[in-house]
């Protein structure tokens, strides 16, 4: 079981986890407006699925959020 810091605080996905896990684990289940990143390097959208998190990995999963004063 793959252990990752994900947005900051670390948190532990099942083996074989993906870009695609890590989003819905920081609650981004639709996908829309959402970038991932996987230690530092940005992963297209068609290869989250794909995308296997390595133990000790660093992800980043940004949310695009409308609004303003």
């Amino acid at each position: 079981m793959p252990t990752v810091t994900l947005n900051g605080k670390e948190h532990s996905l099942p083996d074989g986890a993906t870009a695609a896990d890590a989003v819905r684990a920081a609650g981004a289940e639709d996908g829309r407006g959402v970038a991932v990143a996987v230690d530092g390097e940005v992963v297209a959208r068609g290869d989250w699925a794909g995308s296997q998190l390595p133990d000790g990995a660093r992800v980043e999963v940004l949310q695009a959020v409308q609004g303003g004063c």
